[in-house]
């Protein structure tokens, strides 16, 4: 069973690439209403993204996923670029 994790490809990011935690960044992780503190966490995304079911042709999806991590980003990124020519 061990075989298989020698051909993982490792997901590790060097932790020195990731961003300063600045006091601000403290700030905007906790939720506070008069005094009480009401969520702890990763602040909310300013513009967050809808959740969506899209059919694909089988072909279509695979190729997507093979294309390896973060398809799903480019393909939103592509279809931001089309509506931005003014296709829709």
């Amino acid at each position: 069973m061990s075989e298989n994790r020698l051909d993982t490809p490792s997901d590790w990011i060097d932790p020195d690439d990731a961003p300063e935690l600045t006091d601000e960044w403290f700030d905007r992780a906790d939720l506070h209403e008069n005094g009480v503190l009401i969520r702890r966490g990763r602040p909310p995304a300013e513009h967050p993204k809808a959740r969506v079911t899209l059919r694909l042709d089988a072909e279509v999806a695979a190729a997507l996923r093979a294309s390896g991590k973060g398809w799903q980003t480019r393909v939103n990124q592509a279809l931001k670029d089309w509506l931005a020519k003014g296709a829709a």
